[in-house]
């Protein structure tokens, strides 16, 4: 396991650097835009490419994708892994590149459907510039989960920084200088996402071709090819549902009002950053460790190693979502309180992100228990689960949304991601009684009485500098002060109660200690 927590580490220190860097390129964008219609525009529209990518990339492809090479690369080695790759890939150009060219095609001409509203064709305009990223993110997703099996985890981590990169130089560097209009800075920043999508592409393509890989085209339908297909058509059809309910609730806060759907999407990205930093990284380094027992038949280490997972993933994110609920104002206020987005737009999106923590431990949850199923290839679990998470959602969203507004909307999704927990659990318990969440409890126990003294004194920190220290100070210090003290009483308390795990976490301190076993590391 310290192995497993070493790359768990370097996954998650890349994704720091990552997050802060798309940290700073939405900090840059609220500044020069703020929460106005261009801003929410560009969001909407590019969610859109994103839902496919999710669909024929990231989600049911990499899922189905990465067990059967899993499974592959024990049986043939290498040469077997690779075959099944540019197979993989080969289809996938065409699938993607056709998804592309229709969608352009479509939107392209959304003016011959008379008597919309200016927003929306806003929108399908950003849309069509945007959709050619999808083919480099989903050719992307498959050469980052081939490294993943490899047990190289670096690159991959390092996908997002390419993105992130070019959407900052772009948009802060051509777009402030070359641009003339709003609209001319929002192409520069269109531009970046399809510059950093390329460059996702190539740099694990290239890390394969050391490794021996030889990319050319097989459209042979092998049989783990239709094996992958198979795997994905119900993943396919879950994942559809769960894409779409994201892409319809921000359509229905785009139609709200012009900020809605950008506020819910910086909101959601400030929430995600300890879900991407750690929870992410954690189910990243153990999906392709579990699916490996699964493919060995040791149930009783897939267990293990997935426990030792959620055990993880909740000791970071249960205080995480706390800190963030009690610190949300002066978060928002100092990371985003800048130029155009006004001191209204930061009170709302303070709300909104109290509002979505609440499901933040349930959600990274879930990113695990889905994994698990596909590790022993049961993809159709996870649909019927999506179904009904769908319809909670899509209920609760119509009707909370007529008197809360945007707060309705992740009122819905907070109370959806927590059903879909439960179920899941449940679900996964019945199929693998192994997989069970009963030794567990303690460990959450103790992560629960951590994090309530903690909290205590983050509470009461924040109001004593709220007595003491007026404007930007008093958030300046909330933030530098008060979070680095609680992350230190917290570990502190986590470590006296003795929390499950850390003598593995002793034993990889230890092998990178300085005179360790008489050796430099």
């Amino acid at each position: 396991m310290s192995k497993h927590l070493k790359n768990i580490g370097v996954v998650s220190l890349l994704t720091i650097v990552s997050r802060v860097l798309g940290l700073m390129r939405d900090q840059l964008a609220a500044a020069i835009f703020g929460a106005s219609l261009l801003m929410s525009a560009f969001y909407t529209a590019f969610r859109l490419p994103n839902l496919f990518r999710r669909l024929l990339g990231e989600g049911s492809l990499t899922a189905a994708f990465l067990p059967t090479l899993q499974g592959e690369l024990h049986e043939r080695g290498r040469p077997g892994a690779f075959a099944l790759l540019n197979q993989v890939t080969s289809w996938l150009t065409v699938a993607t590149g056709t998804v592309v060219l229709v969608a352009m095609l479509l939107l392209g001409h959304s003016r011959l459907l008379t008597g919309q509203a200016e927003k929306w064709y806003l929108a399908a305009d950003l849309t069509v510039l945007l959709f050619p990223y999808l083919v480099f993110i989903c050719l992307a997703a498959a050469f980052n989960a081939t490294l993943n099996v490899f047990q190289r985890f670096t690159e991959p981590a390092l996908s997002p920084i390419w993105l992130n990169l070019s959407m900052i130089l772009t948009l802060g560097g051509a777009g402030l200088h070359w641009a003339k209009t709003p609209m001319g800075e929002i192409h520069w920043l269109c531009a970046g996402v399809l510059v950093g999508g390329f460059l996702q592409m190539a740099v694990p393509a290239g890390v394969l071709i050391k490794e021996g890989w030889r990319p050319r085209i097989d459209f042979a339908l092998a049989p783990r090819v239709r094996e992958i297909a198979v795997l994905m058509a119900p993943g396919l059809f879950g994942t559809a549902i769960y894409q779409v309910n994201i892409y319809v609730v921000n359509l229905l806060a785009y139609q709200i009002n012009d900020s809605a759907a950008t506020l819910l999407f910086l909101a959601n990205r400030v929430m995600e950053l300890p879900i991407g930093v750690f929870a992410i990284a954690v189910s990243t380094v153990v999906y392709p460790v579990i699916a490996r027992h699964a493919v060995e038949g040791r149930f009783a280490a897939m267990a293990e190693d997935y426990r030792k997972g959620v055990r993880l993933i909740l000791m970071i994110n249960v205080p995480a979502a706390a800190g963030l609920a009690l610190l949300s104002q002066p978060i928002v206020r100092l990371l985003f309180r800048h130029g155009q987005f006004t001191a209204a737009d930061a009170h709302t999106m303070a709300v909104l992100l109290v509002l979505f923590v609440i499901g933040m431990p349930f959600f990274s949850v879930v990113n695990l228990t889905v994994r698990a199923f596909y590790s022993v290839k049961d993809t159709t679990t996870p649909v019927k689960v999506a179904v009904i998470d769908f319809t909670v959602n899509l209920v609760l969203s119509l009707v909370l949304m007529r008197w809360l507004g945007a707060a309705g909307l992740v009122l819905a999704s907070t109370t959806a991601i927590i059903v879909q927990t439960l179920l899941l659990t449940r679900a996964l318990t019945r199929r693998l009684p192994e997989m069970r969440f009963g030794p567990l409890w303690i460990s959450l126990g103790k992560i629960t009485v951590a994090t309530a003294v903690m909290s205590a004194l983050v509470g009461a920190g924040w109001f004593g500098l709220r007595q003491a220290v007026a404007g930007r100070a008093a958030d300046l210090l909330a933030v530098l002060v008060l979070i680095p003290l609680a992350c230190a009483v917290y570990g502190v308390l986590l470590w006296r109660l003795k929390i499950e795990g850390r003598e593995e976490l002793q034993a990889m301190l230890a092998r990178v200690r300085p005179g360790a076993d008489g050796a430099a590391p």
